[in-house]
């Protein structure tokens, strides 16, 4: 009895185990899907993707990959592979075939070509750079099947936290869709030509480099800026990119449309580095010396002098504190050159008002 017993223990092991080793067959017998599976239903788009989707779709096919040739490299391989190239984004600006992008993404470069979203590659010509805006302006040689240009919409009542939609080829991967919020305002950005760029807009979609000249775009599909920078340890995405906002990018394309560059608001001085005057515990524009024969050498406005004994200290332009050089260049852009602006400054310890004309500095440099 105990025989058949120990018997019956076995054999029941025997079949457990068999089914343990054989259950990824029996699996793959009676549920392996080996024909197409039925596809699910699912409810509609949610709004938020619906409107997201047409934004893409109406402003994508203005939105073009830029690439150019440095000087000194051979011409374009309109497959890609020629030597040296420096690739950004671009976007359509009116119908005779202007596209704006970053200075930096042409500079130094003696032949553009356009790609747009079809593939379609058309040769660009360098009309005007502005590399004080970090902005730039090429017009294609064929215009034929032109996209429309990107709609326009306004900086000055931008809201952080709201909606901002970039557009362009990170890493040359072409119509690249990145959404997030504006995250701030305001900010300042130095150029490689040595001068700030005001109410820069932070934010927080996805900027990688090849992204630079591409649309910012509020939810209507309404440009805002214009993609220039990020700051990154990696040099990828952080999540903190900058544009150029748009009422500046309105105000300098036309002047680089029409003759080529922008002018450059000026007075005629070579102020000290902000570090010193902090370090002396200055609030203000330290007038290191005025340019001979400039504005400001015509209104009397003092440098240091060879005892190295301070001279003017600009405290205020236009009626606004001055800070800062930046502060003060800001004003001298609103009032424009051939105009006057009044400059408070200290002289001595003692307040002083100056009136000095507003030059193009660029040009007489």
């Amino acid at each position: 009895m105990r025989q058949h017993f120990y018997r019956a223990v076995i054999l029941i092991l025997i079949v457990l185990l068999a089914a343990l080793l054989g259950r990824p067959y029996l699996d793959t017998l009676l549920f392996a899907a080996t024909a197409p599976r039925p596809i699910a239903a699912r409810s509609d788009l949610a709004e938020a993707e619906r409107a997201t989707i047409g934004l893409f779709e109406r402003v994508s096919p203005s939105v073009v990959q830029v690439v150019g040739v440095a000087a000194s490299f051979g011409s374009i391989d309109v497959e890609g592979e020629s030597g040296r190239e420096q690739s950004g984004t671009g976007f359509v600006w009116d119908g005779a075939g202007h596209v704006v992008t970053n200075n930096h993404v042409v500079s130094g470069t003696r032949e553009v070509a356009i790609r747009f979203a079809t593939g379609e590659v058309v040769g660009a010509s360098i009309v005007g750079t502005a590399p004080n805006y970090d902005l730039a302006v090429v017009r294609l040689r064929n215009t034929r099947n032109l996209p429309g240009p990107v709609a326009v919409g306004s900086s000055a009542d931008l809201k952080v936290g709201q909606a901002a939609f970039a557009i362009g080829n990170p890493f040359g991967l072409d119509q690249s869709l990145t959404t997030g919020v504006i995250s701030a305002l305001k900010r300042r950005l130095p150029t490689n030509a040595g001068r700030e760029i005001g109410n820069v807009i932070q934010t927080d979609a996805a900027v990688n480099p090849g992204n630079s000249g591409g649309p910012l775009l509020d939810s209507a599909g309404r440009l805002i800026g214009v993609t220039t920078a990020i700051i990154s340890p990696s040099g990828s995405n952080a999540g903190i990119g900058f544009a150029v906002p748009v009422d500046t990018v309105n105000r300098v394309v036309p002047e680089l449309i029409k003759n080529g560059r922008v002018p450059t608001p000026g007075i005629g001085i070579v102020a000290a580095n902000e570090a010193v005057a902090t370090r002396l515990g200055i609030e203000g524009v330290v007038v290191v010396r005025a340019v001979p024969g400039s504005p400001a050498a015509q209104a009397g406005l003092r440098g240091i002098d060879q005892t190295g004994a301070l001279g003017d200290i600009i405290v205020s332009a236009n009626g606004q504190p001055a800070r800062r050089l930046s502060d003060l260049t800001d004003q001298l852009e609103a009032v424009g050159v051939g105009r006057e602006i009044e400059l408070s400054v200290k002289r001595n310890e003692r307040p002083i008002t100056v009136r000095v004309k507003v030059e193009d500095i660029g040009r007489s440099s």
